[in-house]
Formats: structure tokens, C-alpha cells, sequence
């Protein structure tokens, strides 16, 4: 079964699109049928099938999450107590708990089965840049 660990730089927090690099391993594997398992090997961020044509999609999911887990410096987030990493790591922490770190695409046709506006993004929630670690794992 192939396997193999793609590495995304990010800038911080943001939507990260590799569906290009996951459809080239796809693709050089020689399946026609199967099951690619995308993972994220990281508490801080996250995975997600979105919409990849109209970027206002990004930036509203972005503005979604920064309102609704706010930074621990906000005064609504004064009962965290996981503080030490800076005031970004709890709430990213949380958002990963709301989202997901391992998804399943099909695969048919040696293609993955996505909509026509669907595209896998890494879903960054630190401030700062970081290197993430993206497990993809093919099963016939």
C-alpha cells in the first residue's frame, strides 16, 4: 500500500490547498480503485474537503473560527489555562478539536473522487509559520 509524508510550509493562519500534490501521488501510484487517507500529524491544525473557486469562501471560514474561538488575550477566553505556548495555541487547539485531522477521498479512475469545486486544504490555526506534516496513505 503507498504511503508517503508530504511536508506544508505555512505563513500562519490561513487555508493551505494541496489537493494538486495528493492527486500526483495518486496518480504515481498506479491504483485505479481505492481509498486515499490524508492525515495531519499536528494538535494545532487541521484538515478540510472546501470549496477551492472562490476564495470568499476562505476568508469567511477564517473569520467564522476567529470569532468563535477567539485568541486567549480576548476577554471571553479568560478560563483557558493552557496559556504558555502564546495566546494562539489553545484556541488552535480547540479549532483542531472542531475540524478534523484525517480525512477519506475515494479513488476511482486513478483520480481522487472530489467535486468539480472541492479542493484539500490545511487548515493552519497558529499565527506564526510552521512545518506540517501530511500524511497520505493509499488503500486498494
Amino acid at each position: 500500500m503507498p504511503q508517503t509524508m508530504l511536508t506544508l510550509s505555512t505563513r500562519g493562519q490561513g487555508f493551505y490547498e494541496f489537493t494538486d500534490q495528493a492527486q500526483a501521488f495518486v496518480r504515481q501510484s498506479g491504483t485505479e480503485e481505492g481509498l486515499l487517507t490524508v492525515f495531519v500529524r499536528h494538535t494545532s491544525c487541521s484538515l478540510l474537503i472546501q470549496e477551492n473557486a472562490d476564495s470568499d469562501v476562505k476568508t469567511d471560514l477564517n473569520s467564522f473560527f476567529r470569532r468563535l474561538v477567539p485568541p486567549t488575550s480576548d476577554p471571553s477566553m479568560r478560563w483557558v489555562v493552557h496559556t504558555t505556548e502564546g495566546p494562539d495555541d489553545m484556541p488552535a487547539h480547540i479549532k483542531a478539536a472542531l475540524t478534523q485531522v484525517s480525512i477519506g477521498i475515494p479513488v476511482g479512475n486513478s483520480r481522487l473522487v472530489l467535486g468539480t469545486w472541492q479542493g484539500i486544504y490545511l487548515f493552519e490555526h497558529r499565527d506564526r509559520p510552521h512545518r506540517r506534516d501530511v500524511v497520505l496513505h493509499l488503500s486498494p
